[in-house]
């Protein structure tokens, strides 16, 4: 390893990268949305723990990291491509500005326009009149809350139409229980096979996760 390149300041960066990683990963990404959803899901089944939120979490990660692969992708080229991209201090703020452009495109094309007029006209209130002439929609400050927002809301619309069915099966099993008088009985606890029955006939893990991959397409 030659250390003649080491630079403290280049060090201190990566250090705060990798101390920003996990949020960035979180709001900059598709993450936010397939855990949701899948955590309603959870929900809609009646199931508690089941699955635990170790692999919820862990299937969200791995969804997330094949759909962001190709932006990845872009984004390494482009920081590669970049002289000293690892060796100087300048040379990492250069591969970081070349690199940013292919996630800002993702956000952008999936961040809802009224998401972002909003946050670009709350902020140029809020900026100086200087920078906030310069400010446009497509900015960092804009985007990033304008596609947490989007995937956030759009999580929970699909959240309510994998509750719809699910619901439905609660009716159905609460006003039969209620016929046969057998009104101390839970409702949750007898239609529970039956919402685990449905979600299997129904090949519901394979229909949700492409679902989910192709809402990014």
């Amino acid at each position: 390893m030659d250390l003649t390149q080491f630079s403290p300041s280049s060090a201190l960066i990566t250090v705060v990268l990798l101390a920003l990683a996990p949020y960035a990963a979180v709001m900059v990404t598709s993450f936010t949305k397939i855990v949701v959803v899948l955590s309603l899901l959870r929900n809609a089944l009646g199931l508690q723990q089941v699955p635990p939120n170790v692999v919820l979490n862990g299937l969200a990660l791995v969804l997330s990291v094949y759909v962001m692969y190709p932006v990845g992708q872009q984004m390494a080229d482009r920081a590669t491509a970049v002289p000293n991209a690892y060796t100087s201090t300048s040379g990492m703020l250069a591969a970081a500005d070349a690199a940013k452009e292919p996630l800002r495109e993702f956000m952008v094309k999936h961040a809802q326009p009224r998401e972002r007029a909003f946050f670009l006209k709350t902020a140029q209130k809020a900026l100086p009149a200087d920078k906030a002439a310069v400010l446009t929609d497509r900015d960092f400050i804009v985007i990033v809350p304008a596609f947490t927002v989007t995937e956030l809301a759009t999580a929970f619309q699909i959240g309510f139409l994998i509750f719809l069915p699910f619901l439905v099966v609660d009716l159905i099993v609460s006003n039969i229980l209620m016929a046969m008088g057998m009104m101390m009985l839970s409702p949750t606890t007898v239609s529970l096979p039956f919402k685990l029955l449905l979600f299997v006939l129904i090949d519901g893990w394979v229909k949700l996760t492409h679902g989910l991959v192709l809402t990014y397409q």
